[in-house]
């Protein structure tokens, strides 16, 4: 019996037989296959990348730090195909992914199926500065999810982040850019999305998910879309700052964390109420030094699930804000060190949990700047005093 890993591989075969007598000219970190049709009518870029983790963990049990912890995985193995069709204003993304953190969550709504796809979207630019997305995507939430896991300044994202994050969604997305000023730019999204998350293929549950996120550049824009990339690896000659403020409402939501988290359930169904979510950002970078800050809240109108009876079912909306802080200063031997402070504060009345900070320092070597690199963070976590735990973590990222 064939099965989809080997369906995958005769695929990649194909493709890469396919191409292989008509590849343009490439290096490391700008895909694997690059091609381009005779007639320039498409075209195919080809870049897989995987993430290797070591994590190392100790608790305190109230005397002193238990024993370590420890587990090594694959934390990301993604398959990324990128290109245009028929013309340079159609672009589109695809990317896969195949480890088990990348795939898992497979429920009723999703077929039960492995959650392989990540992205899948088509980019229009159909007049001037405007263009239509559609498909699955990011949504323009907070910028550290929006900036690629390959292209993080530290291991991996924040506890703001995995708490507040609005993550992908299927819908359409509008994007418009202008200038006020020689230097000065103005970015605006608008995205309408079916609010569920990502590979939901039972339809819209709820309502429907609004986001609408405004950028503002005061010195330009940065090199090589720096605004979205951890570190100052190309040393902005000249300071460079930009501001994001994101709105996300999501009608009727069954899910804890808006378009993320659990299903609440009662004993007619689902449990809707409204859940709106801000994000305030920024990120500053000038001759190696970098800092980003972001702002994030999340209130909803009835944040406890009830059954018929008014009786509590035990799920609410994990109410509350949160706090990131990082900064880092990248050294010219392409070495960098970096520190990092989050506080998450959820609605203790509400959700029942106590203030959570978390404090990081981080230490990391560029080969190939984020294409190739070794990171390493130390971090020390406290809940609202009472109780703490140390974490090592040591990653090699390799991106075609």
């Amino acid at each position: 019996m064939i099965t989809k890993r080997a369906i995958l591989v005769f695929f990649l075969v194909s493709c890469y037989n396919g191409f292989s007598q008509e590849l343009t000219e490439t290096k490391f970190g700008n895909g694997m296959v690059n091609f381009v049709a005779k007639d320039s009518s498409f075209s195919v870029k080809f870049a897989p990348r995987m993430q290797f983790l070591s994590i190392t963990k100790w608790d305190y049990n109230g005397e002193q730090y238990g024993k370590a912890q420890s587990n090594f995985l694959v934390r990301r193995a993604r398959l990324k195909f990128d290109g245009f069709a028929f013309s340079t204003k159609l672009i589109y993304k695809i990317e896969l992914g195949l480890s088990s953190l990348d795939i898992a969550g497979a429920s009723i709504y999703t077929n039960n199926a492995p959650r392989y796809i990540l992205d899948a979207v088509i980019k229009w630019n159909f007049y001037e500065n405007f263009e239509l997305w559609a498909g699955q995507t990011k949504l323009p939430g907070n910028r550290e999810r929006v900036i690629s896991s390959a292209n993080l300044q530290l291991v991996d994202r924040s506890l703001l982040n995995s708490n507040f994050n609005i993550d992908r969604d299927l819908g359409i997305q509008i994007r418009h850019h202008f200038t006020l000023s020689e230097n000065f730019v103005v970015r605006e999204i608008f995205s309408l999305a079916q609010g569920e998350g990502r590979n939901i293929t039972t339809g819209n549950l709820g309502g429907h998910q609004y986001t609408g996120r405004v950028e503002l550049l005061p010195f330009g824009k940065f090199k090589s879309k720096g605004d979205y990339k951890g570190g100052d690896l190309k040393r902005e000659v000249t300071p460079k700052l930009a501001i994001g403020i994101s709105y996300d409402f999501n009608n009727d939501a069954v899910k804890n964390r808006s378009n993320r988290g659990i299903y609440m359930e009662t004993d007619t169904g689902f449990y809707e109420t409204n859940i709106s979510t801000i994000f305030i950002d920024a990120i500053f970078k000038y001759k190696g030094f970098s800092f980003m800050g972001e702002y994030a809240n999340r209130d909803a109108d009835d944040p406890i699930a009830v059954n018929s009876d008014g009786s509590e079912t035990g799920d609410v909306v994990q109410v509350g804000d949160g706090l990131n802080l990082q900064a880092g200063y990248l050294f010219k031997c392409n070495w960098e060190v970096s520190g990092r402070f989050t506080t998450v504060n959820l609605d203790k009345s509400i959700t029942g949990k106590d203030i959570n900070n978390q404090y990081t320092l981080g230490v990391s070597k560029y080969i190939v700047g984020h294409k190739l690199k070794v990171q390493s963070d130390f971090s020390y976590s406290t809940i609202a005093g009472d109780s703490s735990s140390l974490l090592y973590r040591l990653q090699f990222d390799i991106h075609f």
